[in-house]
């Protein structure tokens, strides 16, 4: 199927790796098409989230594909090609399916079964479609993928008491502070990471929100809906006086909050505390924040910690979930399979047709003499001797889909037959190194 996935997550990276290579929406577009740029990749999406970046991509040559996405993830993270290349992980084909499984079932998340991950598996694919980088086969995998993801959550407890990493911001901070009841909170942010953080301020008691975003209309909104207010960026600093919590989760790749800033706010606010839980990768505060008196600044790898503490309550739910995986993976192989076979059942008819039809032609001035019903019962003679032949050989190619006989036969028809030949298109190039021999990864 040619399809690989390299990337890194939140086990395999330190935070400041993760956010350097990770890629805003607004970027997407021009990541995607500097992937497809390239001669090897032919389909792509990036999933970029504060846990992971990971491009999926179809590729025509499995080592010339690798060395592309690793060339624009290092390039993309301004880092060490050498560096990077030490956190990323690659899987391929069935790896590179199973893996995307597990993530859309929450299985790989920093807190397992959280439900954001879903949303964010499905806004990677949409984008990718948008700019004409997903073609068949990333499709299918994503749109498998979701399938997958809404089924570990509505037949498994995996996502029940499960904290999502906006709900677990929101919990750590309330665990540091004692409670979060009757305390001035400001957030920084408007998407998807930031509204998980608002929900969970609903149920924390909190005394107000206050919410600041690029896009002011979209902070009005999300204000409105726990009766806090909005206001603009430039107004963040003045709001931190009156804040006792700072909760930030933008998508931007700079920074909006220095450690001069901070300093300067607790300057004029002496003795009142502040704590600060940033899950923006990239940070939107400066971690040199973290050593100005009165301040507690949390980020991702505190969560990580807190997300371990709170895998008991899941850790029962991971075996159901990793057999819906296992189940959908065999699923998956069986309806590719099934769409390679039928071509190769189609083209294999052809050819016997094209075969027959050839004889009959070349034995025209014999059967000259025939009359109408003789050459109607020569062609009936002929097309089931065709047909029987090939019954057997149909049948036992249907009935291997999916799996690993069913791939040794469809290569062995198409080569015992020609059928390449014929034009006949397989699907995805197979992975092939440079010498056009079979290359099963690395």
């Amino acid at each position: 199927m040619s399809l690989i996935c390299i990337g890194v997550n939140h086990r395999s990276a330190p935070v400041g790796l993760l956010e350097r290579l990770a890629v805003p929406a607004v970027e997407l577009p021009k990541a995607l098409h500097h992937l497809l740029s390239g001669d090897h990749v032919a389909e792509a999406a990036v999933l970029s989230t504060c846990n992971r970046t990971e491009v999926y991509a179809r590729c025509t040559r499995f080592h010339g594909a690798v060395a592309d996405v690793r060339a624009f993830l290092a390039a993309h993270s301004g880092a060490d090609p050498a560096e990077v290349d030490e956190h990323l992980y690659t899987y391929y084909d069935d790896g590179a399916v199973a893996h995307l499984f597990g993530v859309a079932a929450g299985l790989d998340s920093m807190i397992v079964g959280e439900g954001e991950i879903l949303r964010q598996v499905r806004s990677a694919w949409q984008a990718a479609e948008a700019e004409g980088a997903a073609g068949q086969v990333v499709s299918r995998a994503f749109r498998h993928a979701l399938a997958v993801g809404k089924r570990a959550r509505t037949e498994t407890g995996i996502a029940r008491h499960a904290l999502s990493v906006s709900s677990a911001a929101v919990a750590l901070a309330s665990d540091r502070l004692g409670s979060l009841g009757g305390r001035s909170v400001l957030v920084l942010g408007a998407g998807d990471m930031a509204e998980g953080m608002v929900q969970g301020l609903v149920g924390a008691g909190v005394g107000s929100v206050t919410v600041a975003n690029r896009t002011h209309a979209r902070a009005v909104q999300l204000a409105r809906r726990v009766g806090g207010q909005a206001i603009a960026l430039s107004d963040v600093l003045d709001s931190l006086l009156g804040a006792d919590v700072l909760l930030t989760a933008t998508d931007s790749p700079n920074v909006h909050v220095t450690a001069d800033d901070i300093e300067a706010v607790m300057d004029r606010r002496p003795g009142r505390p502040l704590l600060i839980a940033d899950i923006a990768v990239p940070r939107d505060v400066d971690p040199g924040a973290a050593s100005v008196p009165g301040v507690t600044l949390l980020d991702i790898d505190d969560l990580r910690g807190y997300g371990e503490r709170s895998m008991a309550l899941r850790r029962r739910e991971i075996g159901r979930v990793q057999g819906i995986v296992t189940d959908e993976l065999d699923r998956f192989r069986v309806e590719r399979s099934a769409r390679e076979v039928a071509p190769v059942v189609v083209a294999l008819r052809d050819r016997a047709e094209a075969v027959r039809r050839a004889e009959m032609e070349r034995f025209r001035s014999r059967l000259a003499g025939l009359d109408p019903a003789q050459r109607r019962a020569v062609e009936g003679l002929t097309q089931g001797i065709v047909k029987k032949l090939l019954h057997s050989p149909t049948v036992r190619l249907k009935e291997a889909a999916g799996s690993a006989r069913g791939d040794l036969y469809t290569d062995a028809v198409a080569s015992l037959f020609d059928l390449d030949d014929l034009g006949l298109l397989l699907g995805p190039p197979a992975l092939r190194d440079d010498t056009g021999g079979s290359e099963p990864g690395s």
